[in-house]
């Protein structure tokens, strides 16, 4: 197996469950491999405050995602970021993961936590005006709306959350939300109701994007009358949920409808030795608590996985 480099396992993402599952596998003493194909942390870098992680005073995305990785590399994670993954096998004993360049490592276990990435609203001028008016990333670009006047679309817990964050820098924010009630928790509710900022468009949705060089103006569509407004804004943030990053496990493994990996309690996929966390699971809530609560579960239950495994070896040596 000339220029094959063999792990115990191989984690494929870094975000807080990726991370967390690297920490767990690598204290325990197991060679581990973390593979993601963009920065280190996921998702949770891009959030400006984390406010509810127990037993941490307020701490930026960045901060957290940049301790989890520190504490991995700490107990003997090898990280690599930044790779393209060309091919996977993942039945029998020994699973193969092949990178750009022919590079390829095997591992017992694997533990998938790919996440997910923004869902667009697919209306058109949304791509043309993605970067310039448009963004998915209020941590990213809120500062480049200083004394801006800009629009939130959804109406779950992140779009209410980052628009009351928004109003740090933007002088009006509008929420644009298609259903007469939120989905969010009402805490968050509260605090972007009582925000003098914050403006809300109810049972509405974007049509269409307008602008020249940059985004001007959006169509707003009222849902119950059918009517359409033309609406001035410097800018638009959209937060209506993610797409899981699960386009390469097709015909894999088990998934559902949406995409999302299927998994048992103790985070065990379809495929004996693969197991898979965070927002590409299968689950009601996406935290970063969660996240780290499922990387958990799935090393440990890799870890036990994998001493069984070596368990059998031993025994049929013996006999």
């Amino acid at each position: 197996m000339d220029g094959v480099k063999h792990y115990d396992a191989i984690v494929i993402g870094a975000g807080p469950a990726g991370l967390t599952a690297g920490i767990y596998l690598s204290r325990a003493r197991l060679k581990t491999l973390l593979l993601d194909s963009g920065t280190v942390g996921g998702q949770m870098v891009l959030t400006h405050e984390i406010a509810n992680y127990p037993g941490v005073e307020s701490i930026s995305g960045y901060q957290l995602g940049n301790i989890m990785r520190k504490q991995a590399k700490t107990f003997g994670c090898d990280i690599k970021s930044n790779i393209v993954i060309e091919g996977m096998q993942l039945e029998g004993e020994l699973k193969r993961v092949t990178l750009t360049g022919g590079i390829t490592y095997t591992a017992n276990a694997v533990i998938l936590t790919p996440g997910g990435r923004s869902r667009t609203l697919g209306m058109p001028g949304e791509d043309r005006f993605k970067g310039r008016g448009i963004s998915y990333c209020a941590t990213c670009d809120g500062d480049f709306f200083t004394d801006k006047e800009i629009v939130v679309v959804g109406g779950g817990n992140s779009a209410l959350e980052e628009a009351v964050s928004l109003t740090k820098y933007a002088s009006k924010v509008t929420i644009v939300h298609q259903f007469d009630h939120f989905q969010a928790f009402e805490h968050a509710v509260e605090e972007a109701r009582s925000n003098p900022k914050i403006n809300f468009v109810m049972e509405s949705s974007i049509v269409a994007f307008h602008g020249e060089e940059k985004l001007e103006s959006v169509d707003i569509k009222n849902l119950n009358t059918a009517e359409i407004n033309n609406f001035k804004t410097d800018g638009v943030f959209i937060f209506i949920g993610y797409v899981p990053n699960t386009e390469f496990l097709q015909g894999v493994l088990e998934l559902n409808q949406w995409g999302e990996i299927i998994v048992k309690p103790d985070m065990s996929t379809s495929l004996e030795g693969v197991y898979a966390a965070g927002d590409s699971i299968v689950k009601r809530f996406r935290q970063v608590t969660t996240a780290v609560g499922d990387g958990t579960v799935a090393a440990l239950a890799a870890s036990n996985f994998l001493h069984e495994q070596k368990t059998r070896r031993r025994e049929l040596a013996l006999n």
